[in-house]
């Protein structure tokens, strides 16, 4: 029957732990003290008796909270609080002060500390406070668990490659990120523009703000400015009450216009209201809208050729492109294929709960040989379609598509060195390589009109 109680009674204390803390005191007797009462209130409870000692055990092993003397043997507490704050933020310090050194733990509350006692005069006030500053501990680590998620799942951790060419467009992204300034993701269709648009948002001070993603061409000309922008009961047929638009929705945060080039002139002029002062009419609305909004956007247009042709305002332009990123197509980053297709077949494994954990040799030579003309986008629905398609543990080349299969990496035999067409299509190559795709630069470069190089990318098979 004893045996029964301490079985329920250890159970029961096991369950009560509330969190962990450290009590660095010089003084054993009183830190003994405050140990014992602590942990019967449920606590975790680890000692030291100096500060060095301290932080040797918050290096082992991370504590909720810190109770500490100011007057340790090697070191100052208010400088040792300075220390714990700068190395684990979450980590919440109680300062015990002795009488007539107030002033210590006032020093120590502006360098991050949670509070401060005086010893002998506010033991009543260590359980309530300890209590206090365990719960807001703790709550930090949630609040910075919950942020690595969504760092892991919409930072600049989820994109994936170490080509120059995508560390490159990382590095930028990373630059403006901290900034409040718009940005013009431009690159092909599937080259993870919204993607690097939501790692720009997680990683500025809109984080916490709505993150708001638009594709401008999925919607008619009329129903897209009511999307954007809201209206007001009665304005058009159907228009039954008051409805917010995604720009309201976005306030505080971030909005992403994919397809920039699709709007019409009318919807340019009103945007470009919005970028100068933050205002906007709903339709069938006579008084402006405030917002705060950072706006990012993005196109697979060469919208310096659509200024030339009157269909993009070039005012409009030069204010979305303040801060540009050239996303490379995924041909330009051929190393970086075997990692995205080795994450696709995790990810796809695991969802589908397939058992396939590896990718044949040929596979890879395959898939490193194929242009890839929808990009990251394609590559990763060839490959869920190889996990589905797969009967092992290993995907080959059978399970790719007939045209991949036949990808090799046979050169143009009908262009010699000496030839001119293959030294003009080849230095074409680099040029659009320099201008990260930018086809009106690269026109610009070569000396040539816009639709001259339309002309040579469709002869070379360079589009």
């Amino acid at each position: 029957m004893l045996t029964i109680v301490w079985h329920y009674f250890y159970q029961f204390c096991d369950n009560m732990q509330k969190g962990k803390l450290l009590i660095i005191d010089d003084e054993e007797r009183l830190r003994n003290l405050m140990a014992r009462i602590l942990q019967l209130e449920g606590y975790e409870v680890s000692t030291a008796s100096t500060g060095r000692e301290g932080l040797k055990k918050l290096q082992q092993d991370p504590v909720n909270v810190v109770l500490s003397d100011v007057k340790l043997p090697d070191i100052n507490g208010i400088e040792l609080t300075e220390q714990i704050k700068k190395s684990w933020p979450a980590t919440e310090v109680i300062v015990l002060t002795a009488f007539g050194t107030i002033n210590d733990g006032v020093r120590a509350i502006k360098l991050g500390a949670f509070d401060y006692i005086t010893k002998g005069d506010d033991n009543e006030r260590i359980i309530p406070l300890v209590s206090k500053a365990m719960d807001k501990a703790q709550l930090q680590e949630r609040v910075m668990e919950l942020e690595s998620k969504l760092n892991d799942k919409f930072g600049f951790e989820r994109i994936i490659g170490r080509s120059p060419a995508i560390t490159e467009a990382i590095r930028l992204a990373q630059k403006v990120a901290q900034t409040e300034t718009t940005v013009l993701l431009l690159g092909e269709t599937g080259t993870g523009k919204e993607v690097f648009a939501e790692a720009i948002h997680q990683a500025s001070s809109r984080k916490g703000k709505p993150f708001v993603a638009v594709n401008c061409s999925a919607f008619t000309k009329e129903l897209l400015e009511s999307e954007l922008f809201g209206h007001k009961t009665g304005s058009f047929t159907g228009a039954t009450k008051d409805k917010k638009g995604l720009f309201e929705e976005a306030n505080g945060g971030t909005i992403f216009l994919d397809e920039m080039g699709e709007l019409d002139l009318e919807l340019q002029a009103k945007l470009l209201r919005v970028l100068e002062s933050q205002q906007f009419l709903k339709v069938g609305d006579t008084k402006p809208t405030q917002v705060n909004v950072r706006i990012l956007a993005a196109t697979n247009r060469d919208l310096q050729a659509e200024i030339e042709t009157s269909q993009f305002r070039a005012d409009l332009y030069y204010r979305l492109s303040v801060f540009q990123i050239t996303l490379p197509a995924l041909r330009e980053r051929t190393k970086d294929i075997p990692l995205l297709a080795e994450y696709f077949m995790q990810y796809f494994a695991s969802k589908i709960k397939k058992n396939v954990s590896r990718i044949s040799a040929t596979f890879l030579e395959k898939i490193e040989a194929y242009r890839w003309p929808g990009n990251i986008r394609e590559l990763k629905n060839i490959i869920e379609r190889a996990v589905i398609l797969s009967d092992g543990p290993e995907l080959d080349e059978t399970l790719l598509p007939y045209e991949i299969q036949q990808a090799s990496y046979r050169t143009d035999t009908s262009l010699s060195a000496f030839d001119l067409s293959a030294v003009e299509k080849l230095h074409i190559q680099r040029v659009l390589n320099h201008t990260h795709g930018n086809r009106a630069e690269a026109a610009r470069l070569l000396n040539i009109g816009i639709a001259t190089l339309y002309r040579k990318l469709k002869e070379y098979g360079l589009e």
